[in-house]
């Protein structure tokens, strides 16, 4: 059965509703016996700044080997937009996505790259890292 119009519409919006209920989701990981990595790039992340209040925007890339579970990505899309309205520092979200990963998954090896778009002349890209990385 699908929502009417007026469900669909009402606010908070449905996507609006589906960001705020957002939590990440495993899996098991289905080659537990093997070092491989998974990479998903979030190229449209935002959040504001903490300082002016301005919008600042990231590709995220995400590369990591799974322990014994595996990131969905309708989650882990749902969970990054959940930052888009919060003000935090570059480096505390990279920090923070990465421990709320790891948490969740508890992975072999996870680094998570945030390349901020440069604004105001700078550019910066924070890197963070879990674990110790296996060879493929």
């Amino acid at each position: 059965m699908s929502a009417s119009p007026a469900e669909v519409t009402r606010t908070p919006l449905y996507g609006e509703r589906a960001i705020a209920d957002a939590e990440l989701i495993c899996f098991d990981n289905p080659r537990q016996s093997r070092a491989y990595e998974v990479s998903i790039e979030l190229p449209e992340f935002t959040c504001l700044c903490p300082f002016s209040g301005y919008p600042d925007f990231a590709v995220l890339r995400l590369l990591y080997q799974p322990g014994p579970r595996v990131v969905e990505l309708k989650s882990i899309k749902l969970y990054v937009n959940s930052f888009r309205n919060r003000t935090i520092s570059h480096e505390e979200v990279a920090n923070c996505i990465l421990d709320d990963l790891v948490e969740a998954c508890n992975p072999v090896w996870m680094q998570l790259e945030a390349d901020f778009y440069p604004r105001g002349n700078v550019h910066t890209v924070v890197r963070v890292s879990h674990g110790e990385r296996q060879p493929c």
